[in-house]
């Protein structure tokens, strides 16, 4: 009889972890689209002076309209899009007022080079960000052939001699043909919460199928001996 009773606690013992596990991640789940709801509503703001010392932390999304004109050399990097395939971003430096910022002006095709820069004045309407981009496996950029592999905004900052205050462009008033604002959202927010907890779930059914089946077999193993 004790030996019945050790099964049948191992089995609801062991459900109820991952019954558990499953239940945090419904948690996470409802705190991940509260967070992503957020940021979509921030994103969706009406638009405001770029400040003086914009945060990365505070200042992440916020959207910002300037007036000025793009100078000096356009970066190109490397990225993909659904359904176009292989293209650039291309970030140029902005200058306004006696500051110089990056924009990225959006996408073009990789047989495109989209270098032709709005000349005069014009205003840009984006977002702030700052790309987590980068990884210990991420290429050195291609200086010779002007490509980089992500949006690193302390190097690009460097490169054109910004400060490392990017806009993610989402309407110029003068607009460059062939180049697609790019403009930021939340798809690359991961959110994996909902398949997590589907895990865990299927994974405490699949424990209990096995514990019945298991104590089954014994009790038709002890009721025969």
């Amino acid at each position: 009889m004790s030996r019945f009773l050790f099964l049948i606690l191992v089995g609801l013992g062991g459900a109820a972890i991952l019954i558990s596990l499953g239940v945090w991640q419904v948690q996470r789940l409802a705190w991940k689209q509260g967070v992503i709801a957020d940021i979509e509503a921030r994103i969706a703001d009406a638009p405001v002076s770029l400040p003086a010392k914009p945060d990365p932390e505070v200042d992440a999304y916020l959207p910002v309209e300037v007036s000025g004109s793009f100078a000096g050399n356009t970066i190109r990097v490397l990225v993909s899009q659904k359904d176009i395939g292989a293209g650039y971003r291309l970030v140029t430096a902005f200058e306004i007022e006696g500051r110089r910022v990056l924009v990225d002006r959006g996408f073009v095709e990789v047989d495109e080079d989209g270098a032709t820069l709005p000349v005069g004045p014009l205003t840009v309407t984006g977002n702030l960000q700052w790309p987590q981009e980068t990884d210990s496996f991420t290429p050195a950029p291609d200086l010779a052939s002007n490509i980089w592999f992500a949006r690193d905004v302390t190097a690009l900052a460097e490169a054109l001699q910004t400060d490392p205050v990017l806009i993610v462009a989402r309407n110029l008033s003068v607009p460059t043909p062939r180049v697609t604002p790019f403009p930021v959202d939340t798809s690359r927010i991961p959110n994996d919460h909902l398949q997590y907890a589907i895990t865990w779930f299927s994974l405490a059914a699949l424990w209990l199928a096995m514990s019945l089946l298991f104590f089954l077999r014994r009790r038709s193993a002890q009721t025969e001996s």
